[in-house]
């Protein structure tokens, strides 16, 4: 299957079992690729994305660096140019990412600034990487003071997605990106939802993410800057980053994200009991023990802030959410209603 992202740079999301194993295709004969990916990932899949490169002509360059939330650093976006500058990529050739949400921020902003700007092929190794994070161009790296702090709108010259690559993800990692596919189905779709509503972490691969990256897909086109209704992307994300930050990223985007959500969903929404249960069956977390005072001051680094006001996702109903711009002081009256 294949879907057509038409931004300002046209690319194509390409979605099939087995695609792993043609990643050459995607990437110019003759060139040099450094892949990134992380300790996690690269036992499973590094070699096999490495020889796959390497029949086709592509000279592969593996980059492993550490999992988790704490690579999405400047110590390590540093340590990534480095290694591109050793491994001598111009702009000819190409920053394969291999992972992740983490791996595809952080090697995406690598590619965004090398050299002004080279190719980047996302390669998701995640369900939440898949339905979201791949699609889109953003990339980013954390600070101290808050989280994608930094970063640089980037679109991928390909997304290669491998639906058999799920078979190996841990059932935690698999929830993270059931999170995310909820909040697009809450935004977009009552039909999506009623699937993962009913089939829970048993859903159809092949309905689930050919959906939420169409979905994706046409928030993007419509905002591709992110400065309107892109936004609606981030529903359920400002609680859900100050939850991450809170924890000292224990609690994991996607997990964070689900909690958002279900704040949200009780605060303003009428379907707030159908999302809960969702969100239980998916096998999420749907409250924090973050006393509302301390997630709305965590939510002050948040980038959706502008002076003394924050754009917030509203969701009114499945399928029925809008964006409103309230005054940072009424953050924590607003995540009392949610808790």
């Amino acid at each position: 299957m294949k879907i057509d992202i038409p931004v300002s740079q046209p690319y194509r999301v390409d979605i099939a079992p087995g695609l792993l194993d043609d990643l050459g295709r995607y990437v110019s004969s003759g060139t040099a690729a450094l892949v990134v990916t992380e300790d996690h990932v690269a036992p499973l899949l590094l070699e096999r994305a490495c020889r796959a490169l390497r029949a086709a002509g592509v000279r592969a360059v593996p980059a492993i660096l550490p999992a988790g939330e704490e690579t999405k650093s400047l110590a390590q976006y540093a340590a990534l140019l480095h290694k591109l500058a050793e491994a001598g990529l111009t702009r000819a050739d190409t920053v394969v990412a291999l992972g992740g949400g983490v791996i595809g921020d952080l090697a995406g902003f690598a590619a965004a600034t090398w050299l002004r700007g080279i190719r980047l092929v996302q390669v998701p190794t995640t369900l939440l990487a898949m339905v979201d994070s791949s699609v889109g161009g953003k990339t980013a790296i954390d600070l101290p003071e808050g989280k994608n702090l930094v970063g640089a709108f980037h679109q991928p010259a390909a997304v290669v997605c491998d639906p058999q690559l799920l078979d190996t993800l841990p059932s935690a990692i698999l929830r993270d990106g059931c999170a995310e596919a909820l909040k697009t189905a809450v935004l977009f779709d009552p039909d999506l939802f009623s699937h993962l509503a009913a089939r829970g972490t048993d859903f159809d691969r092949m309905t689930v993410l050919p959906r939420c990256i169409a979905c994706k897909r046409d928030a993007v086109c419509a905002d591709e800057f992110d400065r309107g209704t892109r936004q609606l992307l981030n529903l359920g994300h400002t609680a859900g980053h100050a939850i991450e930050a809170l924890s000292g990223y224990r609690i994991s985007h996607g997990h964070a994200v689900a909690i958002g959500l279900a704040m949200m969903a009780r605060a303003f929404c009428r379907d707030a009991a159908q999302i809960e249960a969702a969100l239980t069956k998916l096998g999420l977390p749907t409250r924090t023990e973050f006393p509302p005072e301390r997630l709305a001051q965590a939510a002050l680094a948040d980038k959706k802030r502008a002076g003394e006001r924050i754009t917030l996702v509203i969701p009114r109903a499945i399928g029925d959410c809008v964006l409103r711009e309230v005054p940072v002081d009424t953050l924590p009256d607003i995540f009392e209603r949610g808790m």
